[in-house]
């Protein structure tokens, strides 16, 4: 499925992008700003990445630039499609639009943290996800100024909340190197090189000159998971790629990610992505 890059508007005398959007929403497309998404009215399948899922009136996502992402009102749900308003508050902001080093202070480090990390995307949930799109819902109706500071709001509960979950597999994105930890650098790179076949521990411990009783904790801490549950996800996430080709056998893509035999694939996409492979490959044909 090819990606668009789609731009918003932005006016001269403003520094960010404010946005209502109206049905039908976008086509599956990136761009280079951040962009903050509060769904108002309307339900169907989002797509952000790999990830697919349901959305209703109370969706809130957060996606990184490039990272390709659809709203898709769905007939499933809606009994007259051409009938559904669907509709969207969409906030947009480059990573320099408060100056070059504003996210770079340290007071920001938490914020800028949630930025970098944002490659993935992020769907809120909890207190978190009322409170932004109560500040959103305010944002509709005020000036340009007061605008900027009802993001500031925005901006400290991203840096002190942790009411959200990434959306995108971790290879879906083209993952950047961690400055603060270079033998953890090494086995991402070794796994995103070598993931297709069988990787074997030593290997891993030799590249990164670590012993075993230390790579395993140093790996969770740095990544957010275990190392064989990263490189399983590793491998869904590049076969949900494969998949959004259709000349591509479902077969050549459990080997090509990495499963020794298909029953293992399907059993391992279902428990990760809540469908098998040929459904997944289904629900993707219905944004195209």
């Amino acid at each position: 499925m090819e990606v668009a890059e789609l731009r918003l508007l932005k006016e001269p005398d403003k520094s960010f992008i404010v946005h209502d959007e109206k049905a039908p929403f976008a086509p599956w497309h990136h761009h280079p700003e951040y962009e903050l998404v509060s769904i108002l009215k309307g339900n169907g399948r989002r797509m952000v990445g790999d990830n697919v899922e349901w959305f209703n009136d109370s969706d809130l996502i957060f996606v990184g630039p490039y990272l390709p992402h659809q709203w898709s009102l769905d007939d499933e749900i809606n009994d007259n499609i051409d009938e559904i308003d669907g509709q969207a508050f969409v906030i947009q902001f480059s990573y320099d639009f408060l100056g070059e080093n504003f996210f770079e202070i340290p007071e920001h480090l938490p914020l800028k943290e949630f930025l970098i990390k944002s490659e993935r995307g992020y769907k809120f949930h909890g207190k978190t996800k009322s409170r932004i799109k109560s500040i959103m819902l305010n944002m509709i109706d005020m000036n340009n100024s007061d605008r900027l500071y009802a993001l500031f709001q925005i901006f400290q509960l991203f840096g002190s909340s942790k009411e959200y979950r990434a959306l995108a597999s971790p290879a879906w994105i083209h993952s950047k190197p961690k400055e603060t930890n270079e033998p953890m650098n090494i086995a991402l790179q070794f796994v995103l090189q070598n993931f297709h076949r069988k990787i074997q521990i030593n290997e891993l411990l030799d590249v990164t000159n670590m012993s075993y009783a230390a790579f395993y904790p140093a790996f969770k801490n740095t990544y957010g998971m275990h190392f064989t549950d990263y490189l399983l996800n590793i491998r869904i996430g590049y076969a949900c790629k494969l998949l959004c080709a259709e000349k591509v056998s479902i077969a050549e893509i459990a080997y090509d990610s990495g499963f020794e035999n298909l029953a293992n694939f399907n059993r391992r996409f279902k428990k990760i992505k809540g469908g098998t492979p040929s459904e997944y490959r289904r629900r993707i044909k219905q944004f195209s």
